[in-house]
């Protein structure tokens, strides 16, 4: 069977390069831009530098920003009658995966309307023709949505997130600008931030790994952990160290898939509203040791990426246990809650439970769950 990758046709990295968007406008032929970000950007003027961009360039735009932390099918579809009526032929994503997810979403029905009902989009969505283009510039060092086939919407009736898998949704262009990543509060960047890291670690240990995904994965997990406590502190360092980690992990886990941290964070957004990163963060060292015994010798390359030293001369055991406890060790360093006592309701596990073992991510994982293997996760961490 062939092993398929997908990635962005162009990205730009480094500070400044938003200045890059006009350029890229003009030589495609676009002619008005459907701007998708998220309130609290736009009331603190980081959306505002993109779009001095396309005014000093004098390129037109009109700006859709009715979109929830965790996006759901009504800001979708807001957002499709938005972008009907402003007669723009190309969008410009900004902000976190919220922004970008919406935009993915709202390019895919556009040119399929035959998929406008969004929950037809669950899952691989059989849609015939590439979203409306998207440029994607990421004001979060965590998602990478700018560089995955990947989108998540949620379905507030029936409190569940849907994951979304398409190949026709990849932003053309990815602009990551460590600059627009700097106005993040510590809480968003260390959130955000050990989702890159669970993005790193579970697509190199998921089912679907090979050897060129497992290339970006080991580079990603070292990048994220000498950098993410860096950008916590808003060293320029440590920003630039995690806009290109969050990246990389992406090029790697959006071909290759995740597993079940994923699948057990997904209903904590969708039921409580949780971060996404934050539930990432919480819920990865315990699902760590409960993988490990199906990670062959991973664990040794992931605890020598995350710093550990030493590995060479370890026991499995023993390096099994280094990986996540220096996982564990830069949550805490970071101001992540050791568990989900404040988050999750006991009464609530039996359908997070089912949520987590039917969600697209759990096929994924390592070792064989059960709905009950997971509910005792749950369990373990409150």
């Amino acid at each position: 069977m062939a092993n398929r990758f997908i990635l962005n046709e162009t990205s730009y990295h480094g500070a400044g390069a938003i200045r890059s968007l006009a350029d890229e406008v003009k030589a495609r032929g676009f002619q008005k831009a459907f701007v998708c970000s998220d309130p609290d950007l736009i009331r603190f003027g980081v959306t505002q530098k993109v779009l001095d961009v396309l005014e000093n360039s004098g390129l037109s735009y009109s700006v859709y920003s009715h979109i929830k932390p965790n996006p759901t099918i009504q800001n979708v579809q807001e957002g499709v009658t938005a972008y009907q009526e402003s007669q723009a032929d190309y969008i410009v994503a900004i902000g976190g995966g919220s922004s970008m997810d919406t935009a993915k979403a709202i390019g895919i029905i556009i040119a399929n309307p035959e998929f406008a009902d969004v929950r037809s989009l669950e899952g691989v969505a059989d849609t015939k023709n590439k979203s409306v283009p998207i440029i994607a510039i990421p004001t979060t060092a965590g998602t990478a949505a700018e560089v995955t086939i990947n989108y998540v919407i949620t379905d507030e009736e029936k409190n569940r997130k849907m994951v979304c898998v398409d190949p026709h949704d990849i932003p053309i262009v990815a602009i990551v600008d460590p600059e627009m990543m700097a106005s993040m509060p510590k809480g968003l960047t260390a959130a955000t931030g050990m989702d890159a890291l669970t993005h790193a670690i579970e697509g190199y240990i998921t089912a679907g790994a090979w050897e060129l995904s497992d290339m970006f994965h080991l580079k990603a997990i070292e990048i994220i952990a000498r950098s993410l406590r860096g950008a916590v502190e808003n060293t320029p360092e440590g920003r630039e160290g995690m806009a290109l980690g969050q990246y990389i992990a992406g090029m790697g886990f959006s071909n290759v898939g995740l597993g079940i941290v994923h699948s057990m964070a997904h209903p904590l957004g969708a039921l409580y509203d949780t971060p996404h990163g934050i539930a990432n963060a919480i819920i990865l060292p315990t699902v760590m040791a409960y993988n490990a015994e199906a990670t062959g010798e991973k664990y040794r390359d992931i605890a020598r990426a995350m710093g550990v030293s030493g590995t060479e001369n370890m026991t499995q055991a023993e390096y099994r246990e280094a990986a996540v406890n220096a996982v564990r060790k830069l949550a805490k360093d970071v101001g992540i809650p050791e568990n989900l006592k404040e988050i999750v309701k006991k009464e609530d596990i039996p359908f997070l439970a089912q949520s987590a073992y039917d969600d697209a991510c759990r096929p994924g994982n390592p070792k064989e769950t059960s709905v009950e293997d997971i509910a005792a996760l749950y369990m373990s961490l409150l």
